[in-house]
């Protein structure tokens, strides 16, 4: 479901993989919150590249992590939606707070 990586500029990479919903959304979350807990990353990146679906539960788990983040001081990012993922969090104006821009996909 998750893979996490370290890069060489001190960001960590978590690639999520599948569908990002109500029966996913405890791991990830878990996942999410123990590597900052545990790292404390100065930026965390969540690749999407291959997340194949989310629902709101998703979205929320995503919003979770970024307020954890922010209150150690991380910088959180998405990276790399669909185009039915970027729309999801287009339609819930979240696309900035997750550093995605206006029309950036990625």
């Amino acid at each position: 479901m998750t893979t996490t990586r370290r890069q060489a500029d001190g960001a960590i990479v978590v690639e999520v993989r599948g569908s990002l919903d109500a029966s996913t959304v405890d791991r990830v979350r878990i996942s999410l919150l123990g590597t900052l807990q545990c790292d404390r990353p100065r930026q965390m990146v969540v690749d999407l590249t291959f997340v194949t679906f989310m629902d709101s539960t998703g979205i929320g788990g995503l919003v979770v992590a970024h307020q954890a983040a922010r209150d150690i001081g991380t910088r959180f990012t998405v990276r790399n939606p669909s185009e039915f993922v970027h729309r999801q969090l287009r339609v819930v104006g979240l696309t900035e707070l997750f550093g995605l821009g206006l029309g950036a996909r990625g």
